[in-house]
């Protein structure tokens, strides 16, 4: 009973942050497709660092200056030669670059590459997924990642969920749009057609059933 009346205040509280997000109900928005316009060219994606990212910094030549360093929640490292690299957001081959620029004061001609362990990524590329998920969280976005794959990642639906009224909620030239897409359908009742595609930055709100 108590766990009932726990999940009916959840959903009072998601039903809110539905409303508030998208400012009408779910059967009035548009359905996701398998192609809509994308802020991102998926097939280009390239992978940026986030907070929580280890990096792996090889100085050809000058082992004393390589070494594996966790960006700190400020986005930055610290390394023997600097103490305060700026590194989230930059692509791997972006980080090298400018480390090369930073450590030409220091040595001569360097050459550097990075590679990335702990995959977890910028927090505006993250997808979220919150509600009557198993296991609400956010996840690191993966190139042509679909709705499939994050349900996967999150358990799929909890007993209580209405997977068919879920919104998903995308940033798309700067606007917020919203879009109903079918979980039920795609991960009960196997229709492939609902399994959309998913971008950075997406946020994924399941509500609970009323019944």
């Amino acid at each position: 009973m108590e766990n009932r009346l726990m999940n009916k205040i959840k959903y009072i509280v998601l039903t809110c942050i539905i409303y508030v997000i998208s400012g009408c109900s779910t059967s009035s928005l548009p359905p996701a497709t398998l192609h809509q316009s994308k802020t991102v060219d998926v097939s280009s994606y390239k992978y940026l660092i986030g907070a929580g990212d280890t990096v792996n910094i090889f100085v050809w030549r000058n082992p004393e200056v390589s070494g594996t360093f966790k960006v700190r929640p400020d986005g930055m490292i610290t390394t023997s030669l600097v103490e305060d690299i700026p590194v989230s957001g930059k692509t791997p081959t972006e980080l090298a670059r400018t480390i090369e620029e930073i450590l030409s004061t220091y040595l001569r001609d360097p050459v550097v590459t990075v590679t990335v362990n702990d995959f977890v990524g910028p927090f505006g590329e993250q997808i979220r997924v919150i509600g009557e998920a198993a296991q609400p969280q956010a996840i690191s976005y993966t190139q042509h990642m679909t709705l499939l794959d994050v349900m996967i990642r999150v358990g799929g639906l909890t007993e209580f969920a209405d997977g068919n009224d879920a919104v998903l909620v995308r940033v798309e030239n700067g606007q917020q749009k919203q879009y109903k897409i079918l979980i039920e359908d795609l991960i009960k009742n196997g229709e492939i057609s609902a399994n959309v595609d998913v971008l950075p930055g997406d946020i994924i709100v399941i509500p609970e059933t009323w019944f």
